[in-house]
């Protein structure tokens, strides 16, 4: 049952990861607008089990006046409300305060702060200090996200003694072009299952400004600028969608075979090979395999 709505309120970012599985930049395009916001709450209130909403990006902290208008919509609902952010624009511990203020008593009970080294590397002070300070002032629940450059670790019994990759990145979009370099790969036969999204029984999808709505980022089950969100998700059957189907049903090593597409031998995720393989079938599937700048193409 879909009970998450995920807001990439911008694919803007004030950073430039290595990392971002949707290339997110400074000169990155796409951002909601107030009156996109309230159609998709309007769908929301039909789809009627919603019961959270994140607002993510990109940066969401980039346009803080429509953020904070998004967040509002949801707490009339009596929606719970995330938020995800790189704490760019806490500067010290007044400031961070300042700028968390609005949200007291907005019913959020989320607020995920990127706390690793592809945003701020040994830097000190680190702005998720300041976050952490003002939001446990203000009552906001705050966690971490760290996610470490990929690395290469010593296999024990749980691996059968094959090197494993650590670090929490997902290779995808920007990933497989900046953090490659020396992982281990395996053989392309081996990934016959989609480890990451539930695309049979999805719990939560992400909506961005385009009207594309992802199961995956990049992976989307149609557009609601054309087709209503209620009608989108109540109507979504994998078994209906051609990316979808062979997903679920031999992951990608099936999603290959089904169209024809001639794989490398190895590689380093089942991630990895899935993105690979999608990104031969952006123009056969432009409906569902959008929007391509989330595939480092503008």
């Amino acid at each position: 049952m879909l009970t998450g709505i995920h807001f990439l309120l911008t694919y803007k970012c004030n950073m430039e990861c290595d990392h971002c599985f949707v290339y997110s930049a400074p000169s990155s395009r796409g951002t909601f607008t107030l009156d996109q916001l309230r159609k998709v709450f309007s769908e929301i209130e039909k789809i009627g089990t919603i019961e959270q909403v994140y607002f993510e990006g990109g940066e969401p902290f980039m346009f803080y006046p429509l953020m904070l208008e998004g967040i509002k919509l949801a707490a009339a609902q009596d929606l719970e409300i995330g938020i995800v952010t790189n704490s760019y624009w806490a500067t010290s511990d007044e400031d961070a305060e300042l700028w968390l203020k609005p949200l007291e008593g907005m019913k959020l009970v989320d607020l995920s702060v990127s706390d690793d080294t592809f945003h701020y590397g040994e830097d000190e002070p680190n702005p998720t200090r300041f976050v952490e300070v003002a939001a446990e002032k203000l009552g906001i629940p705050v966690g971490s996200i760290c996610i470490d450059k990929p690395s290469v670790q010593a296999g024990d019994e749980s691996t059968k003694g094959q090197p494993y990759i650590t670090g929490g990145a997902l290779l995808k979009g920007r990933a497989v072009e900046k953090l490659m370099e020396g992982l281990p790969l395996t053989s392309y036969d081996k990934f016959t299952d989609c480890l990451v999204e539930d695309l049979r029984n999805p719990g939560r999808v992400h909506v961005d400004s385009y009207g594309y709505v992802h199961l995956c980022q990049g992976l989307v089950i149609g557009n609601m600028w054309e087709t209503p969100l209620s009608e989108l998700v109540t109507k979504y059957n994998a078994d209906d969608h051609p990316i979808c189907k062979p997903l679920v049903e031999g992951g990608p090593v099936q999603l290959a075979k089904e169209f024809d597409v001639t794989p490398d031998d190895k590689y380093a995720t089942a991630c990895h090979f899935c993105y690979e393989v999608r990104m031969k079938l952006l123009d056969k599937f432009p409906q569902f395999l959008a929007p391509k700048q989330v595939y480092g193409i503008e």
